[in-house]
Order: structure tokens, then C-alpha cells, then sequence
């Protein structure tokens, strides 16, 4: 067994995108290539013409509009498709697959908000032909039920901004010593990068030490396709 490198990218908007090309740059000259995580109903005419450039890199339909799920109004609203049953999962799938198409991207893996997907909303990307779902702790084979077990590692951004910087230099760290710990024991390393933290130096370069630190532990780079065998061809 040998340690795999799997770096994915969300949130992507006008404002980030010049900080997104960077990154896929710096990447690029490490033969590092990006999941696209793509919320179709979000994008802009600016962000797909640069993912269309993005030849090496692969994209997951990243849920649609990213609208929350009302739920139970004590709890609080959750993520889109963090705990919708099959048929409403199916609904928006749906609309989200025809946004997908009118936008000229194709996706066959899935990763919700948040990375959170329902068993319904699995349920519904089997029925739709969906190879692949990821979530917080591992990536599902929708054809075969296995599971890849492997934890995202991300900076996190859900600090107020009193706090951002007190803990910013601590996260990093973190991040930083999770690739090392992870890529030492030959296991899968998912590093998570919100566009937003890209626009800073600090958490930019985090995220750069932490492809070094594994690439260093000679992980081997892939996008989450990978993680997937393409279905053989019957003849």
C-alpha cells in the first residue's frame, strides 16, 4: 500500500478566483491535480470558463443551490442533501444534473455541502448513475456499497472573525501535522481547501506545506476518480 494525495477545491466565485488559479498553479508544477467541487445553480459565466480550463482536474457535483434543509426548527437548518429521503434527493439531483449540463460540465461522483450526504440522497445518486459519494469520512462506491475509509482534513472557516486570527497559526499547524501523520501510515490524505482561505497567506501556504509534507512521505496524487474503478466494459 501506498499513501494517495486527493486535494479538492470549493467554493469558487468571482471574488476567490484569481486566488483558486494560483493555487491550481502552484499545484500544477507539483503534478498535483484538483477535484473541482461544483455547486452548478452557483456558478458564473467567470468560474466555469476557468473550470472548463482545468483539463486535468476532475469535478464533483458539490449539491446544487446549497439551500438549507429546514428540518426540525429547533435543530436548526441543515446542509442541502445532509438528511433528505430518496425522493426529494432525487428532485434536486435532478435539477441540479440538467444546471450541470446547460453549464457544459459532466459529473458522475457527488460530494454534499459540508460533505454531508443522506442515505436517501445515495439512494438517488445510485438511481442516476452517480459512480461515487463523498463525504466527511470516506468515499462510497455506489455500485459496489464500499466504502474508502479516509477523514477529510480542512483548515475550517467557520471561525467569527474576533477569533479567525488567534486561532489561524493553530489550524495550520494542525493541517500540516495531520498530512505528515497521515501520508506516514500509507493511508489516503483528503485535504479539503475552501476558496476562502486561499485569500490569505497563511492558510495559502498551510495547504501548499501540506501537499510538500506529502508528496515528501511520496504519496501518490489522484483526484477522488481514482479512489473508483471505471466499470469494465462488457463485450
Amino acid at each position: 500500500m501506498t499513501a494517495r494525495l486527493l486535494v479538492s477545491l470549493s467554493g469558487v466565485d468571482p471574488r476567490t478566483l484569481s486566488s483558486c488559479a494560483d493555487l491550481a498553479k502552484a499545484l500544477d508544477t507539483r503534478g498535483v491535480p484538483l477535484t473541482l467541487l461544483v455547486a452548478p445553480r452557483l456558478t458564473t459565466p467567470d468560474t466555469l470558463a476557468w473550470i472548463r480550463t482545468r483539463t486535468s482536474d476532475a469535478v464533483l457535483m458539490h449539491g446544487s443551490d446549497h439551500a438549507t434543509n429546514p428540518g426540525v426548527v429547533r435543530r436548526g437548518r441543515r446542509p442541502e442533501f445532509a438528511a433528505l429521503p430518496a425522493h426529494e434527493a432525487g428532485l434536486r439531483l435532478t435539477a441540479a444534473m440538467a444546471a450541470m449540463e446547460r453549464a457544459g460540465l459532466t459529473a458522475d461522483g457527488f460530494a454534499g455541502p459540508r460533505w454531508l450526504a443522506s442515505p436517501g440522497t445515495r439512494t438517488a445518486l445510485r438511481a442516476r448513475g452517480f459512480r461515487l459519494c463523498a463525504d466527511a469520512l470516506a468515499v462510497h462506491d455506489l455500485r459496489t456499497g464500499e466504502a474508502h475509509r479516509a477523514k477529510v482534513q480542512s483548515l475550517g472557516h467557520r471561525d467569527t472573525p474576533g477569533r479567525r486570527e488567534s486561532t489561524e497559526t493553530l489550524r495550520c499547524f494542525a493541517l500540516v501535522l495531520a498530512a505528515a501523520r497521515t501520508t506516514r501510515r500509507q493511508a489516503t490524505l483528503r485535504l479539503a481547501v475552501a476558496a476562502t482561505d486561499l485569500t490569505r497567506p497563511g492558510p495559502r501556504q498551510a495547504v501548499l506545506d501540506a501537499v510538500d509534507v506529502a508528496l515528501g512521505n511520496n504519496a501518490t496524487p489522484a483526484t477522488y476518480a481514482a479512489l473508483v474503478a471505471p466499470q469494465p466494459i462488457r463485450r
